[in-house]
């Protein structure tokens, strides 16, 4: 089980860059699944299914509050990333999309390594460029489907285990579940540290995607 918006963000990170292949990441992606298969000694496993939770990118026209200048997100390097990546994902064997919604805000917001600087008084409202701004969109019908998936695929003893790669503590109330029905709960942060306490809710941590020399810890 995968959540998108994580495994974007962490994989964009581990392998520094800013424009992502949609082909290749759809291939990574794929390949660092089967290899959970397999991780641990003296046991495999057949893969049930994997499933792939993100949102539609947002495809409306806004204006940036600092210059003005009129930004069509459908023409957008990221909105044609997503789509064709998710067109990707779709070809590949064994792979099920989970799809919520991207909820439009209606605001921009000052990015947080701006936001410090302001607070620093390092930079005036005044010196702010178009880049220092972004749309503020919000994924809703995610983690309930993630979490819905897990809770039915435990009661309906469907698999043995579940591999979720994420890095938030939203998982905690469908994964304490899971291991209350015998699933045996793993977690995979892609080497982002978790918090001391989601131990005692997970049955193992296991990163499979190639450590990186030095990690990029995303802010």
């Amino acid at each position: 089980m995968v959540d998108g918006g994580f495994f974007l963000k962490r994989y964009r990170s581990i392998n520094r860059v800013k424009t992502l292949d949609p082909v290749r990441t759809a291939n990574d992606l794929w390949e660092m699944c089967l290899k959970h298969l397999t991780q641990a000694k003296n046991e495999s496993f057949d893969l049930y299914r994997i499933f792939y939770y993100d949102c539609l990118p947002y495809d409306k026209k806004q204006h940036n509050p600092v210059t003005g200048k009129s930004i069509d997100f459908s023409k957008t390097e990221q909105y044609k990333f997503k789509l064709e990546f998710l067109e990707e994902l779709k070809k590949k064997r064994k792979i099920a999309l989970r799809i919520g919604v991207l909820e439009d805000r209606k605001r921009w917001i000052i990015k947080p390594s701006k936001t410090k600087e302001l607070l620093a008084k390092k930079l005036s409202i005044d010196n702010l460029t178009e880049g220092d701004v972004q749309f503020d969109f919000a994924q809703k019908r995610v983690d309930i489907k993630i979490g819905l998936d897990i809770a039915s695929m435990a009661l309906k003893k469907q698999v043995e285990q579940i591999i979720l790669v994420s890095g938030d503590s939203d998982f905690v109330p469908a994964s304490k579940f899971a291991r209350r029905e015998g699933i045996d709960f793993i977690l995979d942060p892609m080497w982002n540290p978790i918090k001391p306490h989601l131990f005692e809710h997970i049955d193992g941590l296991v990163s499979i995607i190639k450590k990186p020399g030095k990690l990029n810890n995303d802010k």
